[in-house]
């Protein structure tokens, strides 16, 4: 019974943030400098009366909470609205745009996953070592290079350079589109990757130095049954953890490699629309990030305690 209490806390905590949220961007119009109507009438010199006839067909002239309400009312029922730029549904344009960025995603997950958690374990079994050295040497530098320098250097190397992979566009098919995506990727998670392999270094030191591991290895217990029952799965909570808190950094860094690949995904859109003031395309993919960060996190809240049995067991004594 418990369980299923705390189950719900989480998801009622999820829905109430879910839509502070959305007040907060749907609240960001009125915020953000320039006039969605002026946008409209770009090019032109509109009457009073016409001004006014766009900002009731538009419903500019409704008040703030009820324009709140009934925008709310639609994006429950999956309609965002109409591009102004686009001339088209917002749904179909973030849905058009949707794959590239998805692929660039699962493509960088994939790599922070193997080679974060991979350098970091290595670097924690061989702590001291020249090894060891040379992870934590490639993790500070990592962390030190933001996504567009990365961005930079790779296009000038192995795309112009040596010509090994394309620098622009999103490619046709898919073997070409993942040809496409691997230096967005590695440019998208090279300091998300630095952050995993210190988190798991930091994390499976901690359980190498712990007492339950000394007492399995003195009973004589294989080495690898030990890593792999007691360290790397005690470790794997502020692993996953960590992971989580990735996925709305990297949502948000698309903007920055997708526009640096010149890549046509839903980062690249975000920072269009911001430049043309298309703000119902812009508040659509916000309210979407934050959506994906606080339901990943939810789960992640949720899933802990299956990954460590501790912490569920602390739970129920408290």
């Amino acid at each position: 019974m418990s369980v299923a209490v705390a189950v719900l806390r989480k998801l009622a905590g999820m829905a109430v943030t879910l839509l502070v949220t959305s007040f907060l961007v749907f609240s960001s119009l009125y915020l953000a400098p320039g006039d969605p109507v002026s946008f409209l009438v770009r090019g032109r010199s509109p009457s009073p009366a016409e001004m006014a006839a766009i900002r009731r067909q538009f419903g500019f002239d409704q008040p703030f909470l009820e324009r709140y309400w009934h925008w709310l009312d639609a994006v429950l029922h999956g309609d965002f609205g109409h591009s102004y730029l686009f001339h088209e549904s917002v749904g179909a344009v973030i849905w058009s745009r949707l794959p590239a960025s998805l692929l660039l995603v699962a493509v960088a997950t994939l790599m922070i996953a193997v080679v974060g958690i991979g350098a970091g374990a290595l670097g924690a079994l061989r702590r001291g070592t020249r090894t060891d050295k040379g992870v934590l040497l490639l993790v500070t530098v990592g962390a030190a290079v933001p996504s567009f320098a990365a961005a930079i250097v790779l296009r000038s190397v192995f795309g112009v350079r040596l010509g090994w992979f394309p620098t622009i566009g999103n490619g046709n098919g898919p073997l070409d589109q993942l040809h496409h995506v691997v230096l967005p990727a590695v440019a998208l998670s090279v300091t998300f990757m630095s952050l995993v392999t210190r988190v798991t270094r930091t994390a499976m030191l901690d359980q190498l130095g712990s007492e339950h591991v000394e007492v399995a290895l003195s009973r004589g217990t294989p080495h690898r049954t030990v890593l792999r029952r007691h360290v790397l799965r005690n470790a794997l909570g502020p692993i996953v953890t960590v992971c989580g808190l990735l996925v709305s950094g990297m949502l948000v860094s698309t903007a920055i490699v997708e526009t640096a690949f010149g890549m046509s995904g839903n980062g690249s859109l975000l920072v269009q629309c911001v430049d043309e003031l298309d703000f119902q395309v812009v508040q659509a993919l916000v309210l979407l990030v934050v959506a994906v960060f606080v339901v990943v996190n939810t789960l992640v809240d949720l899933v802990y305690p299956l990954i460590d049995p501790r912490v569920a067991a602390q739970g129920g004594a408290r």
